[in-house]
C-alpha cells in the first residue's frame, strides 16, 4: 500500500509546473516541494539512520525534519521528484509499527494535493488503519492519543469509530488529516466535537 500511494503521488506529479511547486502546502512552513523532499528523507531513513539523526538534532522531531528536507531538496523540483522515484520502492523504515508509513503517505500526499485542487480516492482500509494508529499513538510520537479521550470520531464512509466524547462526523480520511492539525479539513466534519479538533489543529 505504501508503494502504491508513492506511484501515485510521482503520476500526479510528473508534469506539475514551476510555480505550483512553490505552493504553500498544508504543512506548515513547507512548500510543495519540500513535502516531496520530506518524502524522500522518509523513504530512505532506516532504523539506525533514524536514531543517528535524532542524536545529530539533539532528539529534536523539528530539527531533524527540516534537516532531512534540506539534504534532499533537490535544486530543482525535477530532481527532488527524481530521487522520489528512485527510492519508492524501498522497504525501510524508523523504529515504530509499519502502518507510520500509510500515516506519513498519505498525509502529505494531501498536504500536496489539496492546495494543488488534485483529489485522489485512497484504498479505505489504507485511510482507516492510518486512523487507527493515530488513535493509539501519544501526541508526543505524531499521534492522537490524548486528543481522542475528549472526541468521539466516526467515518461516515467507513466501518470506523474510534475515541470517546462530543461527536465528529465525517469522510475518514477528513478525520484523519484533523487529527493530524490540517485544519483544512474541519469543513469536511459535523458534529459537536468539532470545536475540540479545531481548537488543537
Amino acid at each position: 500500500m505504501v508503494h502504491a500511494e508513492r506511484a501515485a503521488l510521482i503520476d500526479e506529479l510528473t508534469d506539475l509546473d514551476a510555480e505550483k511547486w512553490r505552493k504553500p502546502s498544508l504543512c506548515a512552513g513547507w512548500t510543495v516541494h519540500d513535502v516531496l523532499a520530506h518524502l524522500v528523507d522518509n523513504a530512505r531513513t532506516t532504523r539506525l539512520g533514524f536514531v543517528r539523526g535524532m542524536v545529530v538534532a539533539r532528539f529534536d522531531f523539528d530539527r531533524q525534519n527540516t534537516r532531512g528536507v534540506e539534504r534532499e531538496r533537490g535544486t530543482a523540483p525535477r530532481e527532488t521528484l527524481e530521487r522520489f522515484r528512485r527510492v519508492a520502492s524501498r522497504t525501510s523504515a524508523p523504529p515504530g509499527p509499519l502502518d507510520s508509513r500509510l500515516v506519513e503517505e498519505i498525509v502529505h500526499g494531501e498536504d500536496i494535493r489539496r492546495p494543488l485542487g488534485l483529489a485522489r480516492s485512497y484504498p479505505p482500509q489504507a485511510v482507516s488503519r492510518s486512523l487507527r494508529l493515530q488513535a493509539r499513538t501519544p501526541a508526543s510520537f505524531g499521534g492522537a492519543k490524548e486528543l481522542l479521550t475528549r472526541v468521539r470520531l466516526t467515518a461516515t464512509d467507513a466501518d470506523l469509530t474510534v475515541g470517546t466524547g462530543p461527536e465528529v462526523n465525517g469522510p475518514a480520511l477528513s478525520l484523519l488529516l484533523s487529527v493530524m492539525g490540517r485544519r483544512a479539513a474541519l469543513d469536511d466534519l459535523r458534529g459537536p466535537g468539532v470545536a475540540t479538533l479545531s481548537a488543537d489543529a
